[in-house]
């Protein structure tokens, strides 16, 4: 069996794939490094896999040795809007997920699957799809991280605990956008939490 570890777990799809890991029997223990404790009613753990840990994401360094699972899952972001300022967005979406990725690779664990953003590029005008470029660059150049995988999806579709606009809409209008959006416009579709997590499960490496 093998055990898992998920940066990010309180987001919506942090949530999903949390629970989507707690049902799957090939794993045996499932890690979560929080902010804050963790409300009861946040995951169905029927089999007791769950291990949350309270840390502090901006000393992440001195949690090390949590990352010796078999596979990381991150699922860290934040918004413009909520972090305040570019600087402290690049902090969470830029600086902790390459810690983590270095974590990982400093504990040897098999994979390390993160989740970026479709038209994520280094040289883009913007701001935010430059940031997940720049980190994918910098975590696929790593050495000696040879099971690294990005996830690119588009707006996401679910309940969030803070209202975003553009998902707000995508949601209302999902029907009109998968019929219009083929061909080479697919992968812009909105995709629900529960794609996304299948999705990264299916990048580790098994």
């Amino acid at each position: 069996m093998k055990t898992a570890m998920v940066l990010g777990a309180t987001g919506l799809v942090g949530r999903t794939l949390v629970n989507v890991l707690l049902q799957d029997r090939r794993y045996s223990e499932v890690t979560c490094l929080v902010r804050k404790p963790l409300p009861a009613t946040m995951f169905n753990d029927p089999h007791v896999r769950l291990k949350p840990v309270v840390i502090d994401f901006d000393n992440l360094q001195d949690y090390q040795g949590y990352f010796s699972v078999d596979h990381v899952y991150c699922c860290l972001g934040t918004t413009l809007k909520k972090a305040g300022s570019q600087k402290a967005f690049r902090r969470v979406d830029f600086e902790y997920v390459h810690v983590a990725a270095q974590l990982t690779r400093a504990q040897r664990a098999e994979s390390f699957v993160w989740i970026s953003s479709v038209g994520a590029d280094a040289k883009s005008s913007n701001f935010y799809l430059r940031v997940k470029g720049e980190l994918e660059n910098a975590i696929m150049r790593m050495p000696q991280l040879p099971h690294a995988s990005a996830v690119r999806p588009s707006l996401l579709i679910g309940e969030r605990d803070d209202s975003r606009f553009l998902e707000e809409i995508a949601q209302k209008t999902a029907p009109v956008w998968q019929s219009l959006m083929k061909g080479p416009l697919k992968k812009y579709r909105p995709v629900h939490p529960i794609d996304v997590a299948r999705n990264m499960m299916s990048l580790q490496k098994w």
